[in-house]
């Protein structure tokens, strides 16, 4: 009986057994209890602190917002052609993130549809400027068949897709292109002045922006308002439906004061030579024509321009890329020798009447400055000086005038200023006056502005340097006798929808306050220069009286003991060839500014191109294809041939 009595060693074990399982049920309870207070302690924090956010972010999960890019608006000449358009096709497009091997899918591309070396290269360059996961075109433009031929084979291109997209195009191509500008794909430096505007919202899906000229400009009102879709979709990302939308706001019509027939016209005249031309009505400072050549095909740069065609625009010698009109500064020649005798006139320096002796050469100190060849003119009074284009004249004027009194008096017309032109990157040229020398130059001795170099801006050289805009503007104003209009290239804008029309703000004229009679002696000089001086060849038998000054002006400096000779310089070197006027002289509807670069005279080059351009806004004249050829060879005076009805033009 007594073997089956534990022992009590055997009752020590188990009484320490029971404690242990005791103790470790205590602390599974307490690790329960502790698990249960974390779970809901969380609870508690994504049910009641968190419930706004995470139910923002549950929403958002199974919406999808997505933009709606608006059309772009059309940019249109004053009289109803289109420039800029818009025109959709098929694109071939890869988002990197969903191709494993990028190259080989690319290779593996081209045996299927044509993609050219520049093509890759293009779309190299967007790679290294976008994010990974935006979809990238490798091919644009894709005709019926390359698109038939991909989409029977996409199985094999996960990421790879056809999208129909709307692309800019400039219909007229290189026409007008320096004030036109283009679009292209907005750049990393675009996306941060977007943010810095506040506009990047309105941007996204959008993918292209302007960047030169009126498309730059106008950016806002050519792009639109983005519209938005809210889609619901499933966990997967399937679209299940549509909850709400936004649409978009198509991009406003701009409308230009540019006539692009004239402005063709004009570029054809230039033939292969560099130069400008601004031709402004002068009772609303509407710019007529902005001529710059040569010019380049805006289309190269709206899907990226490859490095064939860059490599020839920015290396060329004569660069195309420059907008002369704009951002060319040219010294004026004997174009500047009006204003310079309506300042004598105004600040009481010089009576018309008051008679100067031309020589053939003016001395000051011991520096001999030359006038026509050494050859004087004799006694000439301000009209004669004009009409006669005496050197000396100018010289001995600017030295009783000063530096600082023709600073003073030439500001206001506009030279050496930015004009207001509402097209971005004018630049203001050189209006020179001590305070300028100061500014310019660190060197005292640099500093410091000596009376002999006031001598030379008489005659519109020295450092004088203006654009053809500022010209082309102070001789419209000199036309309307001191009033003076902003210059402007945009009429207004158009709504897409409605097409109703909305006129720019003008600011208003401003009035110089010159003397009639001041004004009048000078508009007689120029009306002498067209009747009896250099011009009177080019504008014999006009049905009109105009108003005018030739100049030349050096590309390089000459000695004072050096005679010019074209034949021993480089062509780029050479003199050029400039024309102010405006027309009729008595009631004026047309003023300009041409310059030929590196041409020669005046008279010869840039007085021709300005006959022609006054007969087609006076006459309804345009060149005969002979006159046009001869005129691009510099090779005619008055036009020849029997000129064309400009109605009768088309320019396609």
């Amino acid at each position: 009986m007594a073997s089956w009595m534990p022992s009590l060693a055997e009752l020590r074990n188990s009484r320490l057994e029971i404690h242990k399982f005791r103790s470790r049920i205590v602390a599974t309870q307490f690790l329960v209890i502790v698990c249960f207070s974390l779970l809901i302690a969380r609870l508690v924090y994504l049910q009641v602190i968190r419930h706004d956010d995470l139910q923002e972010q549950a929403e958002d999960n199974r919406t999808a917002v997505i933009p709606t890019v608006p059309t772009r608006g059309i940019i249109f000449d004053r009289n109803g052609e289109i420039l800029a358009s818009n025109y959709s096709a098929y694109t071939l497009e890869i988002t990197p993130v969903k191709v494993d091997d990028i190259d080989a899918t690319i290779e593996s591309l081209s045996q299927i549809i044509d993609i050219q070396t520049r093509d890759k290269r293009r779309f190299k360059r967007l790679r290294e400027e976008s994010k990974g996961f935006d979809s990238l075109p490798i091919r644009t433009r894709l005709s019926d068949t390359e698109v038939a031929r991909f989409t029977a084979q996409s199985y094999r291109f996960p990421g790879v897709e056809i999208k129909a997209r709307l692309f800019r195009q400039y219909p007229f191509g290189d026409l007008a292109s320096h004030v036109i500008g283009y679009i292209g794909r907005i750049s990393p430096k675009d996306k941060e002045r977007l943010a810095d505007d506040e506009d990047e919202g309105n941007y996204r899906g959008t993918e292209y922006i302007g960047k030169l000229g009126i498309e730059q400009r106008y950016e806002r009102a050519l792009h639109g308002i983005t519209g938005v879709q809210e889609i619901e979709t499933s966990a997967g990302g399937r679209a299940v439906r549509r909850l709400a939308s936004r649409p978009a706001t198509p991009g406003q019509n701009v409308v230009l004061t540019l006539d692009i027939k004239l402005q063709k016209m004009v570029e054809d005249l230039f033939g292969n030579r560099r130069g400008a031309l601004v031709a402004i009505d002068p009772n609303s400072g509407e710019v007529l024509a902005f001529v710059s050549k040569p010019t380049f095909d805006p289309n190269l740069f709206v899907e990226g321009i490859d490095v064939e065609n860059w490599k020839a625009l920015s290396e060329s010698i004569d660069k195309p890329l420059l907008n002369r009109a704009l951002r060319g500064t040219y010294p004026p020649g004997s174009t500047y020798k009006p204003f310079m005798a309506l300042a004598a006139l105004t600040t009481g320096k010089r009576a018309a009447n008051t008679l100067i002796n031309d020589n053939g050469s003016w001395t000051f100190g011991n520096h001999t400055f030359r006038s026509h060849g050494d050859a004087g003119l004799g006694p000439v009074d301000m009209v004669r000086s004009i009409v006669l284009s005496s050197n000396v004249y100018y010289y001995s004027l600017a030295n009783e005038l000063g530096v600082d009194t023709i600073h003073d008096f030439m500001k206001p017309l506009g030279f050496g200023q930015s004009t207001g032109l509402d097209l971005p990157g004018e630049v203001r040229g050189v209006l020179p006056s001590t305070e300028w020398k100061r500014n310019t130059y660190k060197r005292a001795d640099q500093q410091k502005w000596y009376a002999g170099e006031t001598i030379s801006l008489g005659i519109g050289q020295g450092y004088n340097a203006f654009t053809m805009l500022q010209l082309a503007h102070a001789t419209a104003t000199l036309a309307k006798g001191g009033m003076k209009y902003t210059p402007r290239l945009v009429m207004g804008t158009q709504d897409a929808l409605t097409h109703a029309n909305q006129a720019v703000e003008v600011p208003a004229p401003m009035d110089l306050g010159y003397n009639p009679e001041h004004v009048a002696v000078v508009h007689k000089g120029l009306v002498g220069v067209a009747r009896e001086g250099t011009s009177a060849r080019v504008f014999a038998d006009a049905a009109y009286q105009s108003a005018g000054k030739t100049g030349t002006a050096q590309a390089v400096t000459i000695g004072q003991k050096d005679k010019y000779n074209a034949g021993k310089l480089e062509e780029h070197q050479r003199d050029h060839a400039l024309y102010m006027a405006f027309a009729p002289a008595e009631n004026p509807k047309i003023a300009l500014a041409v310059i030929v670069e590196n041409a020669g005279f005046g008279a010869a080059q840039a007085a021709p191109i300005a006959r022609r351009v006054f007969d087609y806004w006076l006459l309804d004249h345009y060149p005969s294809e002979e006159d046009i050829a001869a005129s691009q060879k510099g090779l005619a005076q008055a036009p020849i041939g029997q000129p064309r009805n400009k109605s009768h033009i088309r320019l396609n």
